[in-house]
């Protein structure tokens, strides 16, 4: 059985920082494609940050997170995580990880998903 269980979330100030990871199990890290999308409330789910399979040469990024986010991953350790720097209140959502069993260029759509997580708060205080 598939899992992804998310962490790293929490409460922190306006230009702060935080890592999300994303601990896959039950699966081959290295054979999907890892995606992260948010939602606000009240608002539709975002794309956030997206990576390639295997070693992860090709990353996407949304427009409001690029140049303050960083997705990696790390196949050994079955993990995929999400470096978010200079946040801001905007940012506060839920956070959640997808992986897509795919070796094409990660999607940005969160329906091409094959398995989700739980999802982790972060919430940006002004």
């Amino acid at each position: 059985q598939v899992h992804l269980v998310e962490s790293g979330g929490g409460l922190v100030q306006a230009g702060g920082s935080l890592r999300l990871s994303c601990a896959a199990s039950g699966l081959t890290l290295r054979v999907y494609a890892m995606g992260w999308f948010r939602q606000a409330p009240g608002k539709e789910r975002e794309f956030v940050a997206a990576i390639s399979w295997s070693s992860g040469t090709v990353t996407y990024y949304g427009d409001s997170v690029k140049g303050r986010f960083t997705i990696s991953r790390d196949n050994a350790k079955n993990t995929v995580y999400l470096q978010m720097n200079s946040l801001k209140p905007e940012d506060t959502a839920v956070y959640f990880c997808a992986a897509d069993r795919t070796v094409a260029v990660p999607s940005l759509r969160s329906y091409d998903y094959d398995y989700w997580g739980q999802g982790t708060q972060v919430t940006v205080s002004s």
